[in-house]
C-alpha cells in the first residue's frame, strides 16, 4: 500500500513536470512564431500569438498544430495618395503545418481573419474633405453616410455602400442627389470624394475578404482561405 502511494506521488510529480515543461515550451514557441510572423508580414509591431491544444510537445513532434491564433495589431493600405488605417487585425490558423525550424508556420489547412476600421480612419482615407459615419444596412448592403465638401451645397449628404472582393475594399456613393446633378462638375467633384478603393495587401496568408459589416463604431471585415501559405 505504501509502495502504491509512493508510485502515485511519483506519477503526480512527473505529470506536473510534464505540464510545466509543456507550458514553457509553448510559451517559447509562441514568442518565436510571433517574431516570424512579424518579419514575414512586415508588421509594425510583434503580434500576440496563442497556440491552442494540449499537450503541445506531442504536436510539435509531428510538426502539426491544432490551431494558432494571432492578434496582429494594425496595418495600412495606400490608394490615391491616401492611407487607410486598419486599427485591429486578427487571424486564426487551423490544422497548421510547421516549417523545418519548428517555429514558422509553413501552411494551414484553413484560416480566418477579422479586421476593424474606424469611421475616423475611413474619413481620413477618403481625403479628409468628407465625413463618413454609420448608416446601418439596407437590402443586405452595408452602408455609410457620406457628407462631401461641396461649397455651394453645404448640406449635401449621400449614402454610400461598402463592398469587398479579393483583398479590395470598395466605397461608392449609391446615388448623387438631383440638386448636385444640375450643377456643372458637381457630380464629378462628389464622386472624387465618395468613391474609393483600397487594397489590403498585408492580409496574413493572402486571405481573401468575404464580408463587410457596418457597425456603430466602424466597419468590420472578415476574411478566409484554405490551404493557406505563409512566407518564411
Amino acid at each position: 500500500m505504501r509502495a502504491l502511494r509512493v508510485l502515485l506521488v511519483i506519477v503526480v510529480i512527473l505529470g506536473a513536470l510534464f505540464v510545466i515543461g509543456d507550458r514553457v515550451a509553448v510559451n517559447y514557441a509562441e514568442g518565436m512564431a510571433a517574431d516570424k510572423i512579424r518579419s514575414s508580414q512586415g508588421l509594425e509591431k510583434t503580434p500576440e500569438v496563442s497556440i491552442k491544444g494540449f499537450p503541445f510537445l506531442t504536436q510539435i513532434v509531428g510538426r502539426n498544430l491544432t490551431e494558432v491564433d494571432a492578434e496582429l495589431g494594425g496595418m495600412s493600405a495606400n490608394a490615391d495618395g491616401h492611407t487607410l488605417r486598419v486599427d485591429r487585425l486578427s487571424a486564426q490558423f487551423h490544422d497548421v503545418t510547421l516549417g523545418s525550424d519548428y517555429t514558422s508556420i509553413e501552411s494551414a489547412a484553413s484560416a480566418t481573419g477579422n479586421a476593424h476600421i474606424s469611421y475616423a480612419d475611413l474619413t481620413k482615407a477618403a481625403g479628409g474633405q468628407v465625413k463618413i459615419s454609420y448608416a446601418g444596412e439596407k437590402n443586405g448592403r452595408s452602408q455609410v453616410k457620406i457628407s462631401p465638401n461641396v461649397p455651394v451645397l453645404n448640406t449635401l449628404e449621400v449614402t454610400g455602400s461598402l463592398t469587398v472582393s479579393g483583398n479590395t475594399v470598395t466605397l461608392r456613393a449609391d446615388e448623387i442627389p438631383a440638386m448636385c446633378q444640375a450643377l456643372p462638375r458637381c457630380q464629378q467633384s462628389v464622386r472624387s470624394q465618395t468613391d474609393h478603393k483600397w487594397q489590403l495587401t498585408q492580409l496574413p496568408g493572402n486571405l481573401k475578404l468575404d464580408k463587410v459589416v457596418t457597425k456603430a463604431d466602424g466597419i468590420s471585415l472578415t476574411a478566409s482561405g484554405t490551404d493557406v501559405k505563409l512566407p518564411s
